[in-house]
């Protein structure tokens, strides 16, 4: 199974921007399907963002135009770039692929803070 680490969290103002990223243990492009989640204290995790092996993407209503979801085979790393924060997006992020998600594996996160 492909171990992946999520990176790049921090706290950010209202309106600012930050980029997320997940290293895998392979190549990412051999991944048939790679996706971002967060959990808010309280709330269900939810996804986020996701891409395919071939370069599908999908978006939450809630980030679409403001969230990019993308990966760097060179690097094994799979990116979250997010704009216009706002503090609704605070939450612990987690990447995972579909056999990790399917079996409710998941890793530490990445916490993010946006302040209002």
């Amino acid at each position: 199974q492909v171990q992946l680490v999520e990176s790049g969290g921090g706290l950010v103002q209202t309106g600012g921007s930050l980029r997320l990223s997940c290293t895998a243990s392979q190549n990412i492009f051999s991944i048939q399907y790679m996706a971002w989640y967060r959990q808010a204290p309280g709330k269900q995790r939810e996804m986020v963002a996701s891409i395919t092996s071939s370069g599908v993407t999908n978006y939450a209503a809630s980030v679409k135009g403001r969230f990019t979801i993308s990966g760097d085979n060179a690097k094994n790393t799979m990116y979250l770039q997010m704009s216009s924060l706002k503090p609704e997006d605070s939450a612990l992020y987690y990447c995972n692929d579909l056999r990790g998600i399917r079996s409710n594996n998941w890793g530490q996160g990445t916490q993010v803070t946006v302040s209002s």
